[in-house]
């Protein structure tokens, strides 16, 4: 059970990796323009999080948030055309990097100010406690979000109510582009937690089943006893803040080091000695490579939003996703 369990998630750590390389790439040729904040080295966030809840949760992220659309379930197409500005992508190509938008799967943004959506998350998980329907909120933010204001009423709120909601801190170090002990006096984001009187967990995300064992005692204590959760997953971006961010805060050497657990590389390893021929991880990355090239083709053969779409957007009641 447990390999096949890991293949799974070996498999969105995979696509989430190849996706945004590829998204690289299109930025530099000009057919993605704007921010573009990019995932890799923190897959294992993403899969083993949403893996561990119920796909009829809800996911409310910040601006690096394409990998957790792909883990949930959002086609490789629809999230390479939002990228792309087009009419066929998550947010009918309005959005873009930052606020990518799916109802049916759950995906409820996307949004661009630091901090600024944990508040809503709470309110999200209000609504969900309020009509007792049984959904846990699963909040992602960067450790630079910690000093907003939003961060801490959005807990305050969050234990005050007990709302079924787990706050998962992405803690890749560098927020945007200051180490952590030069923003905090304490670099245990966890203990945060401790002020609001709510549960917490802190560990490093280089084993993807773990996060996921871990994540999902915070999803059922949130969906069981209607009690938040602050969860500090430490992890690490392979790039820089940025498609804009050249990263020279930090040395080649450190980052040589952290490439050294990569959770992809532990996953296959741990594939591969449990008995799983390397033929079929290597057809695992081929189809992953084949969803990709079939998500940049969807999205360069759609059109592009009208005058019309953007007009509906902005005066009426919008488009329904």
């Amino acid at each position: 059970m447990e390999r096949g369990t890991l293949h799974r998630l070996l498999r969105d750590m995979l696509l989430a990796r190849v996706f945004e390389e590829r998204a690289a790439e299109e930025y530099t040729k000009g057919n993605i323009v704007g921010f573009l904040h990019l995932y890799p080295g923190e897959e294992a966030v993403a899969a083993g999080v949403i893996n561990a809840a119920s796909p009829s949760d809800y996911i409310v992220s910040t601006y690096r948030e394409h990998a957790h659309a792909l883990v949930r379930g959002v086609p490789a197409g629809k999230v390479m055309a939002e990228l792309f500005g087009r009419s066929d992508g998550m947010s009918g190509g309005m959005g873009g990097s930052m606020h990518m938008f799916d109802r049916e799967h759950g995906m409820l943004g996307g949004y661009g100010i630091v901090g600024g959506h944990i508040p809503l998350a709470a309110g999200v998980a209000f609504a969900s406690r309020y009509r007792g329907d049984g959904r846990v909120t699963l909040c992602f933010f960067g450790e630079g979000a910690v000093s907003i204001g939003g961060f801490h009423e959005g807990l305050g709120l969050s234990a005050l109510w007990k709302l079924p909601i787990v706050f998962v801190c992405e803690n890749n170090e560098y927020s945007m582009g200051t180490p952590l002990s030069r923003s905090m006096s304490v670099d245990d984001v966890s203990l945060k937690a401790l002020g609001y009187g709510m549960d917490r967990d802190r560990f490093f995300a280089d084993d993807v089943l773990e996060v996921e064992e871990r994540i999902a005692e915070a999803v059922k204590r949130a969906r069981e006893q209607s009690t938040p959760t602050l969860v500090e997953v430490r992890t690490y971006r392979f790039r820089g803040h940025s498609m804009s961010d050249p990263a020279k805060y930090r040395t080649q050497a450190e980052l040589d080091e952290h490439k050294k657990r990569d959770p992809l590389h532990r996953a296959r390893t741990a594939l591969e000695q449990g008995g799983l021929e390397a033929a079929s991880i290597e057809a695992l990355e081929k189809s992953v490579e084949d969803e990709v090239a079939d998500a940049v083709r969807f999205a360069s053969e759609s059109a592009e939003p009208t005058l019309e779409d953007l007009e509906q957007a902005t005066y009426t009641g919008g488009f329904v996703y």
